[in-house]
């Protein structure tokens, strides 16, 4: 690390701030130190919900104290020594980087961006579109261009958008999503040729894989507790099947059964009490206990009291605040702070 004058004194509390840091927060810092001509070089290259995780991650590491910077900078300066000049500039290696940091569907996106031969360019401009914007672009469309482009989208952005949709064809929009598999370069060059149309982008010959029921799933997850109902109504009767499989695939508010402690407790301190409070209302004695257990004697029997205080609540209400802390679940499992078990998605 550093020399021996300055050398960095691992003490116990320094090693437990380390600990605590995500590899965003690592990210951020480095990123605070290249200065902010040279950070805003590297932040245009990624996407809405990476510039806000990252974001976010800047603000955070303020508290940092020096010797931990200094760490987070001599770990990657080693991390560096480690690679080949040739290596750190050959695209096999950034490709592998980026999809073992990314995953394949999200590093296709990045390697679509930063290198001119990889992945599908002409419909990054979405990323950067409203729920609203979009609906309006694809309404006329027909179900299956619809369904390739919600499958592109971030799922909370494609349960907006579904939400903008005409109601009569959202079932079968769902249905297309969870359908699909690989997209052949035809129907990319056709999906292509109406982004130009929008965008004057070019067009991308490579076949693509995205959709199917777990994408279908995703979407349906953060829709609203209404629209889900109907959208899976009309489904169930289009394709009962193809329905039951999205239905498995769903996170539902019992799947928390199958989260870890340390989990249970990271989703805890990311809602607030009330909403948790009526989100059981409507939960089994296996998922209260989950919840129960991972609070003190004395927080269980105040959070009891005071839940029973509340007396009986609408489903429609129980049901939207489990939706709510659904949603906080799937951010949490995304930026790594939990692990959904059950019928996970990743």
């Amino acid at each position: 690390m550093a020399d021996n004058d300055n050398a960095i004194v691992m003490t116990e509390a320094l090693r437990a701030e380390l600990a605590n840091i995500t590899s965003t927060q690592r990210a951020a810092v480095l990123m605070l130190l290249l200065g902010e001509e040279q950070a805003a070089d590297i932040i245009k290259f990624l996407n809405p919900k990476e510039v806000q995780a990252l974001g976010g991650a800047m603000v955070s590491v303020a508290d940092f104290s020096q010797d931990a910077v200094n760490v987070v900078l001599d770990e990657f300066v080693e991390h560096l020594k480690k690679q080949s000049t040739l290596s750190m500039g050959n695209t096999d290696y950034v490709e592998n980087v980026m999809r073992r940091a990314l995953g394949d569907d999200k590093a296709a996106s990045v390697l679509g961006r930063i290198m001119p031969d990889q992945g599908t360019k002409g419909l990054d401009i979405l990323s950067w579109m409203d729920a609203r914007g979009i609906a309006d672009m694809i309404r006329g469309e027909h179900p299956q261009v619809v369904a390739i482009i919600l499958s592109l989208l971030e799922s909370e952005v494609a349960a907006d958008v579904l939400n903008y949709l005409p109601p009569d064809t959202r079932a079968e929009v769902i249905q297309r999503v969870a359908s699909l598999d690989t997209v052949q370069p035809s129907a990319m060059a056709e999906l292509e040729s109406i982004m130009k149309q929008q965008f004057s982008k070019s067009a991308s010959a490579q076949s693509s894989s995205f959709g199917g029921v777990q994408a279908a799933a995703k979407i349906m997850n953060l829709t609203k507790t209404a629209l889900e109902a109907s959208i899976m109504n009309g489904l169930n009767e289009i394709d009962p099947d193809l329905m039951l499989k999205i239905q498995d695939n769903m996170f539902t508010f019992e799947n928390l059964m199958s989260v870890d402690n340390k989990g249970i407790q990271v989703l805890m301190r990311n809602v607030e009490p009330d909403m948790l409070m009526m989100a059981l209302k409507g939960a089994s004695d296996g998922v209260k206990d989950r919840f129960f257990d991972n609070m003190s004697e004395r927080a269980r029997g105040m959070f009891r009291d005071d839940m029973e205080a509340k007396g009986p609540q609408r489903m429609a209400d129980v049901e939207e605040a489990q939706k709510k802390i659904m949603r906080m679940a799937r951010k949490l499992s995304d930026s790594g702070e939990l692990v959904l078990g059950g019928a996970d998605f990743v």
